[in-house]
């Protein structure tokens, strides 16, 4: 078939761009990128190349967030290959040509390790695509590289430290760089957040995409369980483990998850401003809220009445015993599906059990353990199995309480179709010798054991520092949640670009003129 002329002028202008064409790429959109490719105003190498100098000027060097673990090197050449077919008039959609980050626990076939952030997996060269990342290909996306990850998505030690890995370090959270960046998705959570790509994939099990988007300033969802294949992710748990995407907008993370799930629904073709109009949303106020916190939540709450919402506080039911039941499945799972992921990996890589890691990381305590121990990966090795019948009924409990009697109980008692909360309040400060201390409020808990959709939206500063609005629906309200988080974010324009500070600052001035 002939090309049309609009292709053939297009082809000219992409060939005609010179190779030290720099694009903008700071804070601009997916969807602003996406349609720059489109008009042919940048190519994807560019745009690669763009992205990989802001990573060498701020992730290597300057504020070095270390949230990058490792460059793909065929990203530039995937680059050109899709600038190719653009070029020859054809497009596979909003990600053609679009570099993004993946989680570094995530399989691909570029030629570089899934770590999970361990050296133990330093040879894990699978050279494999995750069927999620096969859909991103199709879909046009530029794998540009790994995140680095709270190693082993922070089931490791009960006294872990956010963002740390053996392999990548500690990544910073680029609002203060003395503050976690959350985890277990540190890296994409702190790389978005500082435009080292235009979105990120994350995975979670308990809050490891919703915390770090959150402290991040991002858009992040956790999708309903299964939406999005978690075959060939490091696992942890079976039974909660979500790939997620993480990006600065809705519409972006709209246009990521389509892809994830290989385009068979357009999440961003529905995102309305009216979402909220109309809408009955049952009301969450945490006991634990500072009162900083609490007046941004407020603020938050105004701008979902004026968007049209009847709000109708619910008090959370008591769920005594979830926490020990979910501690007992994750501990349970992971032990099983560990072993049977390790089991699938190259000859190159020697630990082939959990057993094998725990002595792995005994035999290189310096560098493996120079922070916190092991104490979760010590208490799975002692579980007995998923046909246990303790592990069993706590499955059974945890879904009952999170679910039918959690989420599902305050939506009918409100006769709501979406639950909101603060996410988690401001990042707390990175610590080497105590380890993650926060005691505030958390929204993650019950989504992720229900296996329900979490999608967190910036709500704004508190103490200079990022904080999320969670919207959460039963299980399937993806595209509920998304809608929600939409018509929120577009009336409150709450999201602050990172400033790199050295240090968080009590700064109630900034704090007011972020409020938009």
């Amino acid at each position: 078939m002939r090309a049309t002329m609009t292709t053939m002028i297009l082809a000219a202008t992409l060939l005609a761009l010179p190779a030290s064409a720099a694009p903008q790429v700071e804070e601009v959109s997916l969807e602003q990128l996406s349609a720059q490719l489109a008009a042919g105003k940048t190519s994807s190498v560019a745009l690669t190349r763009a992205y990989l100098t802001r990573i060498a000027q701020i992730d290597r060097k300057g504020p070095t967030l270390r949230s990058v673990i490792a460059l793909n090197p065929d990203a530039l050449a995937q680059a050109r290959a899709l600038d190719a077919e653009r070029a020859a008039g054809h497009s596979r959609g909003p990600l053609h040509g679009v570099p993004i980050l993946l989680k570094d626990n995530i399989e691909t076939a570029d030629p570089i390790a899934t770590t999970a952030g361990s050296l133990a997996l330093a040879g894990n060269v699978t050279r494999r695509d995750a069927p999620m990342v096969a859909r991103l290909r199709a879909a046009g996306a530029v794998i540009l590289g790994k995140t680095n990850l709270s190693e082993w998505a922070n089931i490791r030690s009960t006294r872990s430290m956010s963002g740390w890995s053996a392999v990548g370090g500690l990544v910073r959270n680029p609002y203060a760089l003395d503050r976690t960046a959350c985890g277990s998705s540190s890296g994409s959570g702190a790389a978005i957040a500082a435009s080292l790509a235009a979105a990120a994939v994350g995975t979670e099990t308990d809050g490891s995409v919703t915390c770090p988007s959150s402290i991040n300033g991002l858009v992040g969802l956790k999708p309903t369980l299964g939406l999005v294949s978690a075959e060939r992710v490091v696992p942890i748990s079976h039974s909660q483990d979500t790939p997620g995407p993480m990006a600065r907008s809705v519409r972006d993370a709209a246009l990521l998850l389509g892809a994830m799930t290989g385009g068979t629904t357009d999440y961003a073709a529905a995102l309305s401003t009216s979402a909220l109009s109309g809408a009955r949303v049952a009301v969450i106020r945490p006991s634990e809220l500072r009162p900083a916190l609490s007046a941004r939540y407020e603020a938050a709450l105004a701008v979902l009445r004026a968007a049209g919402a009847e709000l109708v506080e619910v008090t959370p039911p008591k769920l005594d015993g979830l926490g020990e039941a979910e501690q007992l499945v994750l501990s349970t799972e992971l032990k099983a599906d560990l072993n049977a992921y390790l089991a699938t990996t190259p000859a190159s890589v020697a630990t082939r059990t959990l057993a094998d890691v725990i002595a792995f990381d005994r035999a290189h305590t310096a560098v493996e353990m120079p922070y916190f121990g092991q104490e979760f990966f010590e208490g799975a090795e002692k579980t007995k199995g998923l046909d246990d019948p303790a592990y069993r009924a706590a499955r059974a409990t945890s879904l009952r309480l999170a679910g039918a009697q959690g989420i599902d109980a305050m939506l009918r008692q409100a006769r709501a179709t979406l639950l909101v909360q603060p996410t988690y309040d401001a990042a707390w400060p990175s610590d080497r010798v105590y380890g993650d201390q926060y005691g505030g409020p958390s929204a993650s808990q019950l989504p992720a054991i229900a296996g329900y959709p979490h999608l967190t939206v910036p709500m704004g500063l508190v103490d200079g520092m990022p904080v999320g609005l969670s919207f959460i629906a039963t299980r399937g309200g993806d595209r509920a949640v998304l809608g929600a988080g939409y018509a929120y974010e577009q009336r409150s324009r709450a999201r602050v670009a990172p400033r790199y500070l050295a240090q968080a600052g009590l700064n109630a001035a900034a704090d007011a003129g972020a409020a938009r």
